[in-house]
């Protein structure tokens, strides 16, 4: 089973909180796989992440770009895996069927949209029918902070 993180987002976008954990993820030695969704939010997240100061350098491809073996970290709008990342990232209230082929699932959310919360409330309840370690994070204003 996979160990689910809810990033609940409350001062930032996705765009802006994904360049630091896509980053820990490179550092720690894992690929990624980002999975938005559709093409425009693809392209979207693909020039925020080269846009990205800080880490400055994400190495990262979609299909647009191809070569998905060597991508350390993959943007689509699919469920392909071309990478054999074993981190996921969802943005956009994806849900995640199969979770238990990663060993980490990052959920971002936004925590000022009353609707984003309740689908990410949905997912926590599915994932832990699942049998899925859950923990909950929230943004502050450095970091983030593990709760319950």
């Amino acid at each position: 089973m996979a160990e689910i993180g809810f990033y609940h987002l409350t001062r930032t976008t996705p765009e802006q909180a994904l360049p630091a954990l896509l980053g820990r993820t490179l550092e720690s030695g894992r690929r990624a796989v980002l999975r938005c969704r559709d093409a425009a939010r693809v392209r979207a997240l693909d020039d925020a992440l080269w846009q990205s100061a800080d880490p400055v350098w994400l190495p990262h491809g979609s299909a647009a770009m191809g070569h998905g073996a060597l991508q350390p970290i993959w943007l689509t709008d699919g469920q392909d895996v071309p990478n054999g990342a074993t981190y996921l990232f969802l943005v956009d209230d994806l849900d995640c069927p199969d979770a238990a082929a990663f060993e980490r699932v990052f959920d971002l959310f936004d925590g000022g949209n009353p609707d984003a919360v309740a689908a990410a409330r949905l997912r926590w309840t599915t994932a832990r029918a699942g049998g899925h370690t859950l923990v909950y994070w929230q943004q502050q204003a450095k970091g983030w902070s593990r709760k319950g």
